[in-house]
């Protein structure tokens, strides 16, 4: 595992956190800093960062979760997803590409069946189906 940092995001950082999300093609929308935790590497670069956001129904999601290329499978986000979930008390909903289940499983997460997923995410899910020709899944912590 490389070292990195992992530290609560500052008002600095949500110029590359939004650059993050977008050059890995994740939903840009609710990028909150006060949210993030990111990671950095020694020499201060912004590699990986995670946010739970809230809904209006009251749900949570962990969402945002992106490392860059040259950091991936090297425990970033293992990290980052193991610090939000320590400051985040379940119930914790996320959506990801289906061939992502397994990772997220690794932390408790389960697939939902779409009769049990809230009006949020049902909506996103037709909406994915729809516009983005992608198969998505919603997965939950309990």
């Amino acid at each position: 595992m490389d070292k990195f940092l992992l530290r609560p995001a500052c008002a600095r950082d949500a110029p590359a956190i939004r650059a993050l999300i977008r050059s890995v093609r994740i939903n840009p929308a609710s990028l909150d800093w006060r949210r993030f935790i990111v990671a950095v590497a020694p020499n201060g670069e912004l590699i990986g960062c995670g946010q739970v956001k809230p809904h209006a129904d009251g749900t949570r999601e962990l969402a945002s979760l992106a490392v860059r290329p040259a950091h991936r499978q090297r425990g970033v986000a293992g990290a980052i997803i193991e610090q939000l979930l320590a400051e985040n008390q379940p119930p914790l909903y996320l959506i990801c590409r289906n061939g992502l289940g397994p990772f997220y499983e690794r932390f408790g997460f389960r697939a939902v069946l779409q009769a049990e997923m809230p009006p949020y995410f049902m909506r996103l899910m037709r909406a994915a189906r729809m516009f983005m020709k992608v198969n998505l899944l919603v997965m939950l912590r309990q």
